[in-house]
């Protein structure tokens, strides 16, 4: 089933890192949260990478190089090098080069790793606005000691009509005492400012799909990720399969309420959901007995249905996972192309999410 067409989560009778040649991961409520490995996630890489899986990490933080976070991922004990890595800093550098001239000045709001990935494309990263010859700004998440003042400086640049570019317009970023700004939420206060619009390369825009394609040169890709509006969505402008984690920024409300665009190949909790295949999820039409028979959708022992503007579980045990999956399927397929509306609050109050 395409991503297009998708109206449940689907099945794999064999494990996904089998399933798939490489495993395109995030970083940030995927392996780790607040620079610790959110748990199951080191085993789960190491045993996939050790039964023949490559793994590369694509994140949409551009504040850090691909050295620091392959170091980062050894340290947590994932051993990785710099060329596993893909940022939103590489992703726009390369937008930009195509851009403008080899030697250009770019007006640089952000981090290291933005600035590092600047100057391997040729382009020297500068500090003001005023400086002659300015050919671009670029926004990249700079940490949250980012100066009210740097901002500033890019609103300078832009309303004197200087092109801007953005690594990525997430708005929130996961951290270890819970969810703060993202460098989305940076950017929109450059657009007030200004009523200029980025040139954005992070996920799920194109321009970072092919950058991790021409660096890992994938052909059976998995993206796993957090977020439907990055991860998944990614995945499906760049039509590849996804798995979806719950160790993030996505709650199971907010999985029912998926546009089409938003919603993912498989769900699993964390990444132990790599090494292990995925139920199907099938119509219960004709295997039910008595009341509920033809209706619905099955996974494991739970059946989802749509009744009287609400998602409606019917099952005594099983995995509260399978009853997501399931809720899923009966969501997505009420809302068709759109949003779900249905009622979901009792349905997964039962199921503890």
């Amino acid at each position: 089933m395409t991503s297009q067409s998708r109206t449940r989560p689907g099945g794999s009778e064999r494990s996904l890192h089998r399933a798939y040649d490489t495993a395109l991961l995030d970083l940030d409520g995927v392996v780790y949260a607040g620079g610790e490995a959110i748990a199951h996630a080191v085993d789960s890489l190491v045993a996939a990478r050790a039964d023949g899986m490559h793994l590369a990490y694509v994140t949409n933080n551009a504040l850090r190089t691909p050295e620091a976070v392959a170091a980062h991922l050894t340290e947590l004990g994932v051993p990785s090098e710099a060329g596993e890595v893909i940022t939103s800093a590489q992703a726009v550098s390369r937008m930009i080069a195509e851009q403008v001239p080899a030697g250009s000045k770019v007006l640089l709001i952000g981090g290291e790793g933005l600035r590092v990935a600047l100057r391997e494309r040729g382009l020297v990263p500068v500090e003001s606005a005023d400086e002659e010859g300015l050919a671009a700004v670029v926004q990249g998440y700079g940490g949250p000691e980012l100066a009210w003042a740097r901002l500033a400086e890019a609103s300078y640049a832009v309303n004197r009509g200087v092109p801007w570019f953005a690594s990525n317009t997430d708005l929130t970023i996961p951290s270890a005492r819970g969810i703060a700004p993202g460098n989305g939420a940076a950017v929109e206060v450059v657009r007030i400012a200004t009523g200029a619009e980025p040139q954005v390369a992070g996920k799920p825009q194109p321009p970072m799909h092919r950058e991790t394609v021409l660096r890992t040169g994938a052909e059976r890709p998995l993206v796993v990720g957090d977020r439907l509006d990055t991860d998944i969505e990614g995945a499906f402008n760049g039509e590849v399969d996804s798995l979806l984690v719950l160790t993030g920024v996505t709650d199971a409300e907010q999985l029912l309420r998926a546009e089409p665009r938003h919603r993912p190949t498989y769900v699993d909790r964390d990444l132990r959901g790599l090494l292990t295949g995925q139920p199907e999820v099938v119509d219960a039409a004709g295997e039910g007995e008595g009341e509920g028979e033809g209706e619905g959708f099955r996974c494991g022992g739970w059946t989802a249905v749509a009744v009287d503007g609400a998602l409606e579980l019917r099952g005594e045990d099983g995995d509260p996972l399978d009853g997501l999956r399931a809720l899923c399927a009966a969501a997505w397929t009420d809302a068709g192309d759109g949003s779900c509306g249905l009622d979901a609050g009792k349905a997964l109050g039962r199921l503890g999410l």
